[in-house]
């Protein structure tokens, strides 16, 4: 029973979960939840009742419209839109080689003796571990047909696979079903079967890079204490590795320092990401841009994102008709501001996206005597689409094509906790 539930759970993560990993903004306190409960409680008070929608491309559409509202969301809030004052108005990092490496900026106070640009020399990139099997011939085997069982131990968990091997099996046959065994469980390990001369591998190589602390492996595999057959992992050459995993090494203000990701942060405000290797003696600067150029930096990315929006709802406008009526009023949220955006270099395009004039928006913000105080009307415009984010996102089915069954009585209604199940889905989809 507990293999099928783990199986219907992997489906449901690898079909629903986020297309981006989860930030910080993802997370809420008790009470913003409650919020959230609450909001769509008294949503469904005063809907209508229609009957569920059971298309597998609505779902989809009202799940693709749910993700692309946190998304817009959650750049808003990275941008500080959450507090009117602040909005738009976070610095800005910059990086001298974004190739090796690129940066963003977190926020906060710079610590007392924390100079605001800092040198970075990359010494090495952590890496993965990889365990390479034995090269085989494809169309033979050499072990009996039986069941046979292993056992990958990863991050202090143990998991045993069990397979069986029949009679008119090949190494090449076995090594895909091992692959996609592995692939499907999503312990932390992606397996590939490699090809040379008639000859294939079975490679294991972890997701996670970086030695685990008091460990010198990620994972380990072996068949000495599992329940069927033995002797797959020497068969397969499983337990070889092939390259051993590795720290980040690098040098900050010429200090010695490692990390186990490629990805960290620096005193809790520069979030990095290695990408290569400096050349010795090189350094790469990292500091705060200027008031000007984080403006307009962050007025781009909100552009960026409320042009995603745009472009996924008008990706659904053949299948389905009420993406129209979304696409209408995002358009009317940007018309309504429209005068005072073609000054800055914001044009409201026939599609409803916005376009930039990135030398006519540099130039007004440089006239600009504060460039740190941006306009109030871009101000409000953040707030409008933040406000119609948070809407898409707790009602995405009102943007989809449904049968009406009665209209409630206004005034009159009473809560109906069945009503509310039809966004349960949707509440636990990683995220409410």
């Amino acid at each position: 029973m507990s293999m099928v539930l783990n199986s219907l759970y992997n489906n449901y993560l690898t079909t629903y979960t986020p297309k981006k990993s989860p930030t910080r903004y993802d997370a809420h306190k008790k009470s913003e939840l409650r919020d959230v409960y609450n909001s769509i409680v008294k949503i469904n008070k005063d809907s209508p009742w229609y009957l569920p929608t059971t298309s597998k491309e609505a779902q989809n559409y009202a799940i693709d419209l749910k993700e692309n509202a946190r998304e817009l969301h959650n750049t808003i809030a990275k941008l500080g839109g959450m507090d009117e004052n602040a909005a738009l108005q976070k610095k800005c990092a910059y990086s001298s080689d974004s190739d090796l490496v690129s940066v963003n900026f977190l926020g906060g106070e710079i610590p007392p003796g924390f100079p605001e640009e800092f040198g970075i020399e990359i010494e090495n990139l952590a890496s993965q571990q990889e365990n390479m099997g034995l090269f085989l011939p494809e169309g033979e085997i050499g072990l009996p047909a039986d069941t046979y069982s292993f056992e990958i131990s990863i991050n202090d968990m143990n998991y045993e696979f069990q397979f069986s091997i029949g009679e008119d099996e090949t190494n090449r046959d076995v090594q895909d079903r091992l692959a996609r065994l592995i692939n499907n469980s999503s312990i932390g390990i992606k397996a590939k079967v490699l090809e040379e001369d008639q000859r294939s591998s079975l490679t294991l190589t972890s997701e996670s890079t970086g030695i685990p602390s008091g460990k010198q492996q990620i994972f380990t595999v072996g068949d000495e204490r599992t329940s069927k057959a033995k002797g797959t992992v020497d068969y397969f050459g499983l337990d070889y590795i092939s390259r051993k995993p590795e720290n980040a090494k690098f040098k900050i203000n010429g200090e010695e320092r490692s990390a186990s990701s490629n990805h960290f942060t620096v005193s809790k405000m520069f979030d990095l990401e290695l990408k290569g290797v400096s050349e010795p003696g090189v350094e790469t600067q990292i500091g705060l841009k200027t008031d000007v150029e984080s403006v307009t930096d962050n007025i781009k990315q909100l552009v960026g994102s409320y042009n995603n929006f745009i472009k996924a709802a008008s990706s659904y406008l053949e299948t389905q008709s009420r993406s129209k009526t979304l696409i209408r009023e995002m358009r009317s949220i940007a018309g309504s501001y429209s005068s005072e955006m073609e000054a800055l270099g914001l044009n409201v395009t026939s599609e409803g996206t916005i376009s930039v004039n990135s030398d006519l928006l540099r130039q007004t913000a440089q006239q600009t005597r504060d460039a740190g105080q941006t306009f109030d009307y871009l101000k409000d415009f953040t707030q409008s689409l933040l406000q119609k984010s948070d809407e898409v996102s707790l009602n995405p089915m009102e943007y989809v094509e449904k049968t009406i069954v009665a209209y409630k009585n206004p005034g009159h209604n009473y809560v109906s906790p069945y009503t509310t199940s039809n966004y349960s889905g949707m509440m636990f989809n990683f995220y409410c």
